[in-house]
This record gives structure tokens, sequence and C-alpha cells, in this order.
């Protein structure tokens, strides 16, 4: 299949369907739960905003990633079958498992943290939400997660396409209109309920529930958490601003601003490579510090 039909096929598909679920949800809300605190007008256009900005930046930086997944492809190790059922059952695990190394430690790296932030500034979760995306995820290297996919022997071609299938169904779980499921997809699958956690501010929720489709990367490597009642969403420190590009920079400038009131070397990188919330002087914490100072 080639790529060009491939990715405008699914995205095609995909445009209609989150326009339709979004007014869905909206109406649901509005009309027949009488909830009014589910959206805010000003916040859904932010977040639609910031998608429109994050397709169009990808015109560029998709290309640019495309390109580099071309090149480690020429040195692959192994030529797989693209025809044999097991390879997409193969890179289907390969891509959701890239996906949730990246997810976590763009939450533990402050440097891939100040791109993935943009997506947590809401303080509504809602379908509108989900299309809250970054501007700069792409060009800040977040593709180096998926580069030993093609090293042995995945297609870019197909690498591209299951990064899209995996955004596409992490779309539905941003919605609090569906409750929790019956217990084995639970147990499996990225459920609401389970990124509803993942988007909390509270300290119990912070870094938990990294999944992407199967919530049994978490259960196998320490980071899941059962919800356990409705979190409080957004980040720790709320950015109280609708400006597109303070929502889109505002912890990239934050980073540069430490930076140039580090004492020394040592400080000036670890206000870029630290956890969130590092800081020379013990001035602000990161998330393990929040959740001991609760214990």
């Amino acid at each position: 299949m080639p790529f060009a039909t491939s990715m405008k096929d699914i995205i095609y598909y995909a445009i209609p369907v989150f326009a339709l679920s979004l007014v869905v949800e909206i109406l649901y809300f509005r009309y027949l739960k009488k909830h009014e605190h589910h959206y805010n007008t000003r916040d859904t256009v932010s977040s639609l905003s910031m998608g429109i900005g994050n397709v169009i930046t990808g015109l560029v930086s998709k290309a640019v990633v495309f390109g580099a997944l071309v090149l480690v492809y020429q040195v692959r190790l192994f030529d797989m079958n693209p025809g044999a059922w097991w390879y997409w059952v193969a890179i289907f695990f390969a891509d959701d498992f890239s996906y949730y190394w990246f997810h976590r430690t763009s939450h533990m790296v402050r440097y891939f943290w100040a791109s993935h932030v943009v997506h947590h500034s809401s303080q509504y979760y809602n379908l509108g939400t989900a299309l809250r995306q970054t501007w700069t995820g792409n060009i800040s290297g977040a593709f180096v997660f998926y580069l030993w996919m093609p090293f042995i022997g995945f297609d870019p071609v197909d690498v591209f396409i299951m990064q899209t299938a995996s955004l596409i169904y992490q779309f539905w779980i941003h919605t609090e209109a569906v409750g929790k499921l019956p217990a084995f997809l639970e147990f499996i699958f990225n459920t609401p309920s389970h990124h509803r956690v993942h988007h909390g501010s509270d300290i119990k929720y912070l870094d938990r529930n990294h999944a992407g489709i199967l919530i049994i990367w978490d259960r196998m490597f320490g980071t899941f958490k059962e919800e356990e009642g409705r979190p409080h969403y957004g980040i720790t420190q709320n950015l109280e601003s609708h400006n597109l590009l303070q929502i889109a920079f505002h912890e990239w400038r934050a980073i540069l601003r430490d930076i140039s009131k580090a004492p020394d070397l040592k400080s000036a990188i670890g206000y870029v490579f630290g956890p969130p919330g590092w800081s020379h002087d013990h001035s602000r914490q990161t998330s393990k510090q929040l959740k001991k100072s609760q214990h």
C-alpha cells in the first residue's frame, strides 16, 4: 500500500468521526446530563486550535521523522515479510511498547515534558482535550523511541501507519461519558477510566497509566493506578491562559529561564534533562517528592 494513499485514507476517515463525536459528547453532557462543567468554550477552542497547529507543523516535521526512519531502515538487521500474519501482530506490540516508553519518558524527563505538557494543560477532560496536541514533539526528537523498529526490519511506512492507528484509538478514551468497562477489557486495554487517571493532577495519579492501546505495560512495569474517584484535571501548576503561544511554548520558555539562572553546568543540565519540578535549590518538587511528602 503506497504511503500517501494509506495515510490519507486513515486521516480522511478519522477527521469526520472526531468532529461528529465531539458534537455528540457536547450535546450529551449539556442536554441529557445537564452538566456544564465538562466543557468550556474557550478551552475547547484552544484545544482544537492546538490540534490544527499540530497538523500544520506536522507537514514538515513528519517528513523529517519519516526520513529518519527510512535512513535507519537502510541498515536493517532483518528483511521481514509484511504479508505474514505474525508481522502485523509483532509490529502492533512493538509500536505499543515503544509508545509506552516514549510516553513514560515524557513525564520523567523535562526536555520531553516540554512538548507533552501541552496535552495535559487543559483542566477539562473531553474529546476536545484529545485534540490538544504539541507543536514541537516531532522536531524535539520523540521519534527516537521508534528508531529500533525499522532497524530490526519493520517497514517505515508500516511504523507510521501503526503510530497513526494508536493515536486514533486514543481519541475515544478522552471522555467522562464512559464509565468502567467489563473487567477483562479494563485488564488488557487502555480505557477512559485508565486514561482519566493519567490526566489527573492529584498527587496519587501523577505519572500513572502511560499506555497507548494496551494497559498491560503499566501493569508489568509498575506504573498502573486504578481510578479512585473523579480526578482533578490539568497539571500541578495550571496554566491560566488560552493564548496558543503560551500553551505551546510555556515550558520551553521556563527551561530557558531556569538555565539562565543555573549556578553551574550540572544544574543547567538538570533543568533540561532532570524530571519536571527538579530544581538545584530544592525550591520546587518533582512528582516523586510530592508523593513522598504525602506519607
